[in-house]
C-alpha cells in the first residue's frame, strides 16, 4: 500500500489553515501565511513530513476562491499534487454550516480528500487554466467589466433624473441615443432647467460616463489585438461566422472555456454553462424541471443571452425554431431563448472544438 502525506487546507487572504494526516491516522493542524515567503515554508515543512513519515506521495487540497491559483502553482512547481475543490459541489451537513471554524474547514476538506486518495471516491475538482489562458482572461474580463460600470452609472443618471421628476422630450429620440446624449449634455448648461445640485450631480456622471467609454474604446482595442493573435484568430474567425456571434463574445467563449477538449459532449457542455433546467425526484413524483442551474461562467452566458437575441433576429432558421417552442407556453418565453442559448453555445464548442483539433494535428505533424 502506498504512503500518502494528505492535506486540507482552508485558504484565507493572509492564513492558510491545514490539516496534515498521514493516510487515516489522525492529523495535526498547522497555520501557515500566504506570502510566497510563507507559501515556500509550507513546502519545506510538507516534504520534511513525507521523509519523516517515508510517504510515496503528498496530496495537497483547498478551494477555489478569488486567492487565485498562486498556491497551486508553488506546490505543483515543488513536485506537489494539488486539487483545487468547488465550494458548492461539496457536501456540508446541518451541524457543519453551524460550527464553522478555520480547523473544522481544514478537517472536512481532508476526510474529502481522504474519501478519494484511499476510497476512491470521486472529488469535485475545478479545472485549473494554465496561466496564459488566466492572463487572457484577465483583459477579457476587464472589458466586460467597464461595461458593467457604464450601465450602472447610466442607471445613476436615469434615477436622478426620475428623482428631480424630469423628463425627456419627444423629440430626443430613444434612451441613450446620439439626441438623447446632446439633450443630457444641454441640462449640464448654465440656465438650464436644473437647479445647481441637481446639474453639478449630472454633470459629475457625465463625466464619469465618458472616461468609462473612453476605456472601453481602449480594451476593445486590446481584445481585438488578443483575438487576431495566433492563439485565437482562427478560431475566433470561426466563431464569427456564425450570426450574432461577434469578436468580444468569441473571445469571452473560448477564455472561459479554456481547452474544450475537456468536455465529453454537448450535454457536459450546457451542464458547465449552467443553461440546464434543475430537476427533483422523490420517490413517486415523477421527474419535474425547475429554473436553469446557473452554475458555471456567468459572464458566459450573459454574452450567450445577447448573442441568441441577435440571432433570433437576424437568422431564419433560429427564428422559425424559438417561434416554434415560444408558441408551446406563450407566458414563458424566455424557456424559449434559454433554449437558443443552449443551441448556440453548443454550436460555439463544436466549431471551436474542430479548430483546435485541427490546429494540435498539425503542430504533431511539425515535430
Amino acid at each position: 500500500m502506498r504512503n500518502y502525506i494528505l492535506v486540507g487546507c482552508d485558504l484565507h487572504t493572509k492564513s492558510m489553515q491545514l490539516s496534515v494526516g498521514r493516510n487515516a491516522e489522525e492529523p495535526e493542524s498547522r497555520r501557515f501565511g500566504t506570502t510566497p515567503e510563507a507559501r515556500q515554508k509550507l513546502i519545506g515543512f510538507l516534504k520534511a513530513r513525507a521523509a519523516e513519515a517515508g510517504a510515496d506521495e503528498i496530496v495537497f487540497a483547498y478551494e477555489a476562491s478569488a486567492f487565485g491559483y498562486g498556491l497551486y502553482d508553488d506546490l505543483r512547481e515543488a513536485g506537489i499534487r494539488c486539487d483545487v475543490l468547488a465550494p458548492t459541489r461539496l457536501e456540508r451537513s446541518a451541524k457543519d454550516r453551524k460550527r464553522k471554524t478555520d480547523k473544522a474547514d481544514a478537517r472536512r476538506l481532508l476526510e474529502v480528500l481522504r474519501g478519494h486518495v484511499l476510497a476512491g471516491n470521486k472529488l469535485p475538482t475545478v479545472w485549473v487554466p494554465d496561466r496564459q489562458t488566466r492572463a487572457d482572461r484577465e483583459v477579457v474580463r476587464a472589458r466586460l467589466d467597464l461595461a458593467q460600470k457604464c450601465g450602472g452609472i447610466r442607471t445613476q443618471i436615469g434615477s436622478l433624473l426620475k428623482r428631480r421628476d424630469i423628463w425627456s422630450p419627444s423629440g430626443v429620440g430613444r434612451t441613450w441615443s446620439r439626441g438623447y446624449q446632446d439633450w443630457l449634455v444641454g441640462l449640464t448648461e448654465p440656465g438650464s432647467e436644473l437647479d445647481d445640485g441637481t446639474r453639478q450631480g449630472l454633470l459629475h456622471l457625465l463625466r464619469e460616463l465618458s472616461f468609462y467609454e473612453q476605456e472601453i474604446e481602449r480594451s476593445d482595442e486590446e481584445v481585438s489585438c488578443l483575438a487576431k493573435s495566433d492563439r485565437y484568430a482562427e478560431s475566433v474567425a470561426e466563431l464569427c461566422r456564425l450570426n450574432g456571434v461577434g469578436e468580444l463574445t468569441g473571445m469571452v467563449f473560448l477564455t472561459e472555456l479554456g481547452d474544450l477538449k475537456r468536455f465529453r459532449n454537448r450535454r457536459s457542455v450546457a451542464n458547465y454553462l449552467g443553461v440546464v433546467p434543475t430537476s427533483n425526484e422523490s420517490g413517486e413524483k415523477t421527474d419535474r424541471k425547475g429554473h436553469i442551474t446557473h452554475q458555471g461562467p456567468w459572464r458566459v452566458r450573459r454574452m450567450l443571452c445577447q448573442a441568441a437575441w441577435a440571432r433570433v433576429r437576424t437568422d431564419r432558421r433560429e427564428r422559425a425554431w424559438y417561434d416554434r417552442l415560444a408558441e408551446r407556453n406563450p407566458k414563458r418565453k424566455k424557456i424559449a431563448l434559454v433554449g437558443s442559448m443552449r443551441r448556440l453555445g453548443i454550436l460555439m464548442w463544436h466549431r471551436a472544438l474542430e479548430v483546435q483539433e485541427r490546429r494540435e494535428k498539425s503542430a504533431k505533424a511539425e515535430d
